[in-house]
């Protein structure tokens, strides 16, 4: 095999990063697409959109589960093998998806669907890691997280697109080529990695780790129900972080654990776990959040609503060029502050946002609040690894998925929370005639939630990665 996997291409990237990037896209897509084709899904199941949405919490809930797992079994068959068969597995369950006459189908085909992406994220960026020189390491998880701050803001228009043009089914069938190009790609130049040493699989700490993921992902959606059944998501909630602890305890003392913690000892780990994970929390409420403040709370029709959020996504492409520089400009610790308090402006400023204002001021602010994102994104996640070693490599990038998957879907909880919270203060008199004021007010929950976040970066020391960055 060649060495293709870890020579540069153009862009100073290898092809593996690329590859990979492009396979992240097509699985973060398919997570957020199907939102605006409900209608026509439930219309033709001959049921009520609302009973659709268990299409994509099955899906995520899988990804939770065996997220895990994968970097064991990555670790025990090899990077290449498993990348390639999740590709194919989530290419198979699209078209399957696609082919679905009944909603049990159709959900059963989406958790297949779970199984391929929750083996293609972690196992995919766990060969990028491996194979990419620290100086070209920014780039690499550069590539690697556009897709996760993208394709939540094309996903909705994309496909209510093709629902109107073409026919829902096709946002599954268009997976087939590209899976199909992204197989053949990935057996070519993936490289085959697998660890040197073959460790048990750890029956206990999977099964914990499932109980707990179940119990929290589950307990979340009940939470951002419109009507929460209080006793039943207290019990999921509970269960879910009983189970946490446990596993916790488990992951310290198992001789072979599924996930090791010895990377949270890492300080810049540790960081861009805990004030990281409330980072990515608010901004996953932001696509979650903007729609339903331009559609619900100023009576824009979809078009519209969908044009103007799309302003978030030419922020996040234009900062891609700047990244590397201000990085090694700056170094992480400057970054993180800085980029991180013009985040939290940029959130406050969309609670600031009215029916009234110019639309050249909304796109500003939402353009600058995408290149913020983009910035603190990119730095928090290169930062994660830039300390780890080679050996922990895999048990730190599986714990980093795993955290990212639940915090991605607290986020979507953190912002329903929001919008409930406004609805109750907006009951106050003075409030209560403006327009879109439950969702203004979730904006500043959620700008109040990245602020905490950025408490944990005054931890990081002067030279936190400057292995990476070369700033010292």
């Amino acid at each position: 095999m060649s060495d293709s996997h870890i020579v540069p291409g153009r862009w100073g990237l290898s092809p593996t990063a690329l590859l990979v990037a492009g396979a992240f896209f097509m699985e973060f897509l398919d997570g957020t697409v199907i939102a605006t084709a409900l209608p026509q899904m439930a219309l033709f199941f001959g049921v009520r959109p609302v009973d659709l949405n268990i299409g994509i919490s099955a899906y995520l809930l899988t990804l939770a589960v065996l997220i895990p797992a994968s970097g064991w079994i990555a670790d025990r068959f090899g990077a290449r093998k498993i990348f390639t068969l999740a590709l194919a597995i989530f290419t198979f369950a699209s078209v399957l998806c696609g082919l679905a006459e009944n909603v049990t189908t159709f959900v059963a085909m989406r958790v297949l669907q779970g199984v391929g992406g929750a083996l293609m994220v972690p196992v995919g960026r766990l060969a990028v890691l491996r194979t990419t020189p620290k100086d070209q390491l920014i780039k690499a998880i550069a590539t690697l997280t556009w897709p996760a701050l993208v394709a939540p803001i094309i996903g909705p228009p994309l496909g209510g697109f093709i629902t109107q043009f073409a026919d829902w089914r096709w946002i599954f069938f268009i997976n087939l080529p590209i899976g199909l190009v992204a197989i053949a790609l990935a057996w070519r130049i993936v490289p085959d990695i697998k660890a040197e040493e073959r460790r048990p699989f750890d029956t206990r700490g999977f099964v914990a780790m499932a109980l707990a993921m179940t119990g929290l992902v589950i307990g979340m959606e009940m939470l951002a129900a419109r009507d929460p059944a209080p006793w039943k998501t207290a019990a999921a909630l509970l269960t879910g972080l009983l189970a946490l602890f446990w596993t916790l305890r488990h992951f310290r003392r198992a001789a072979h654990p599924m996930i090791r913690l010895d990377a949270m000892r890492i300080p810049t780990f540790a960081v861009t776990m805990y004030g990281g994970s409330l980072f990515r929390c608010s901004i996953s409420a932001v696509p979650f959040l903007l729609p339903l403040l331009f559609q619900v709370g100023f009576g824009m029709d979809a078009f519209h609503a969908g044009s103007l959020v799309l302003a978030v996504f030419a922020g996040n492409l234009a900062m891609k060029p700047a990244t590397t520089w201000l990085i090694r400009r700056l170094g992480f610790r400057p970054l993180l502050l800085i980029n991180g308090t013009l985040n939290v402006l940029a959130l406050l400023a969309c609670a600031l946002l009215t029916p009234h204002t110019a639309t050249w001021v909304t796109l500003v602010i939402l353009f600058l609040g995408g290149m913020f994102r983009s910035m603190q994104f990119t730095a928090v996640s290169t930062l994660a690894f830039a300390d780890v070693p080679a050996a922990s490599m895999s048990y730190a990038n599986t714990l980093f998925s795993t955290a990212t998957q639940l915090a991605v879907g607290l986020g979507i909880t953190l912002g329903a929370i929001g919008v409930r919270i406004g609805e109750l203060i907006a009951r106050w008199p003075p409030l209560a005639d403006i327009p879109g004021i439950s969702f203004r007010l979730a904006f500043v929950l959620v700008a109040l939630i990245c602020l905490l976040g950025m408490a944990d970066t005054l931890r990081l020391p002067a030279r936190a990665g400057s292995t990476v960055s070369g700033k010292n």
